[in-house]
């Protein structure tokens, strides 16, 4: 019997289109090294770099990426225990980049670098997933910083003002210090939520101890700040691959908020403290080492500029078209015995838009916050404060910077004039005024009046001891018998006009005051 050929074509066909099993096809690897958050696998010829590889181990799968393409072999690292994995075990290309869980129901919680809920709170069931590494907004996306993002901390929202959109460095030794400004800042926007201002706040700890992340979990929620934080713990004792994707998932929680704008939604501001980005450079050196990628200087890997670049280039102010949105970046740097001249300290100062310089010597003397005026500075400068800050502080930098000097001068016996005197006199009551307590954040009108009585030369002769009160006092008297000037500076948010009614008020006040 002769069967034509196109007959058992049409079989065959219909053969195939009956069939309705789905055929999946994946890369299967194996596994011919492991050990330290590091594998090797063979067999995964068309892996594409940062691709997620699926490992299946002997207690469950564990989740890798992609890090070195090599000519037989993909070096991956692991987000899970590698102690899981045995040498021969398979791993599949998952085709996909790594995602985070982000949305407002991450609010008040905190997870690990992959999303998951590590404070012992029910599952979060988040309203969406974002790619944890992205290329930022390009140059057309955005627009100048002009918005303040208040710190509530009077020696930073007068003389190293940050906006929202900007990146500004807090540098400094350790214990000095740096994570308390960043928390008082978190604490400032207390104000702000529930407004169309409102700013949600993300502070990622990387290589941490967990005490010290529960420590600040407690201080947040004690000050009523947790409800709009999201915490993102890698901690000491976490693999360094998951301390080197941290500030990246937290960057990427932030950006779902960020481009709430471009839907008219709130809240569409984000405030991002990175402590400390030195830690996850070392986590990231750790990694580079084992992968065997070649040493440069210090033992870091010729990219560790590219690490930091890229995560605090997506800080940024949105154009008015995408909705306005912004990100504000606040990346930590230690300093060993003040080297600010050190590799990675100098290269996080040449991504960011200004820095915010803790001094030992200064916090050892009590001056707290222990800003040095003299190296701190922000590049986005008056743009970033209201206007009656600006008539109050603009000389503030520079005579803080001269009664330093002077100080200096005066130590040395030297018989001053009488000019000299009152600087002195005057810059010693700048600085008293400028201390403030841990978790105190103020708000922006009173630093204006508190500065504007120093400035203009009221409490040049108020002991030094007495300056707290004097300030404590008359920002009460202007809270209750004189609220409506108050109300006044707040509207108009400048002095021009009223400037003679706060002056005669100040003036009063002092007659009164008893030291």
């Amino acid at each position: 019997m002769k069967i034509k050929s196109d007959e058992i074509t049409s079989v065959i066909r219909k053969e195939i289109e009956q069939y309705s099993g789905k055929l999946e096809i994946s890369e299967v690897g194996q596994v011919v090294e492991v050990g330290d958050g590091i594998a090797r696998v063979y067999g995964l010829s068309k892996a594409m770099a940062g691709e997620l590889i699926e490992f299946q181990g002997a207690t469950g799968t564990v989740m890798g990426q992609v890090m070195n393409l090599e000519l037989d072999t993909v070096g991956c690292v692991l987000y899970g225990e590698s102690t899981a994995i045995r040498e021969g075990d398979t791993a599949r290309a998952t085709g996909n980049l790594l995602e985070v869980p982000v949305g407002p129901e991450l609010l008040g919680r905190v997870v690990d670098p992959l999303g998951n809920p590590i404070d012992g709170g029910p599952a979060i069931n988040a309203s969406g997933r974002q790619k944890v590494d992205i290329v930022a907004p390009g140059i057309a996306a955005r627009q100048p910083v002009t918005e303040p993002l208040q710190f509530g901390i009077k020696a930073v929202d007068s003389m190293v003002p940050v906006g929202r959109g900007q990146r500004e460095l807090v540098i400094g030794d350790r214990k000095t210090g740096k994570t308390a400004v960043c928390i008082d800042a978190i604490i400032n926007q207390r104000q702000y939520w529930g407004t169309e201002q409102a700013v949600v706040c993300i502070y990622v700890a990387v290589g941490q101890k967990d005490s010290t992340v529960a420590g600040v979990v407690e201080t947040l929620r004690k000050h009523g700040a947790l409800e709009y934080t999201i915490i993102v713990n890698a901690g000491a004792s976490t693999a360094a691959p998951l301390q080197y994707i941290a500030p990246y998932s937290g960057c990427a929680m932030g950006e779902y908020f960020m481009w709430q704008g471009k839907q008219g939604k709130s809240p569409k501001h984000v405030l991002c403290v990175y402590d400390d980005l030195s830690k996850q450079a070392v986590a990231y050196r750790e990694l580079s080492l084992l992968l065997r990628r070649p040493p440069g200087r210090e033992a870091y890997p010729g990219d560790v500029f590219y690490l930091h670049s890229r995560l605090l280039e997506r800080a940024t102010k949105l154009s008015k078209d995408n909705g306005g949105g912004s990100i504000t970046a606040l990346p930590i740097i230690e300093t060993q015995e003040g080297d600010v001249s050190a590799y990675i300290p100098t290269n996080v100062i040449s991504i960011t838009d200004g820095q915010i310089y803790l001094q030992p010597e200064l916090f050892s003397a009590g001056i707290r916050p222990a800003i040095n005026v003299g190296i701190s500075v922000s590049r986005v400068g008056g743009n970033a404060q209201i206007k009656a800050m600006k008539e109050v502080a603009g000389s503030l930098r520079l005579d803080l910077a001269a009664y330093r000097e002077l100080e200096a001068f005066a130590q040395l016996g030297t018989d001053l004039d009488a000019a000299s005197k009152r600087q002195l006199d005057r810059g010693a009551r700048m600085v008293e005024l400028l201390k403030q307590g841990q978790y105190k954040p103020m708000d922006v009108i009173d630093q204006c009046i508190s500065i504007f009585a120093a400035s203009r030369g009221y409490m040049d002769d108020v002991p030094i001891a007495a300056v707290t009160k004097f300030e404590e006092g008359l920002l009460n008297l202007l809270k209750t018998q004189k609220a409506e000037l108050r109300a006044k500076l707040e509207t108009a948010k400048s002095f021009k006009g009223i400037e003679d009614e706060f002056k005669a008020t100040v003036a009063a006040y002092k007659a009164s005051f008893k030291a």
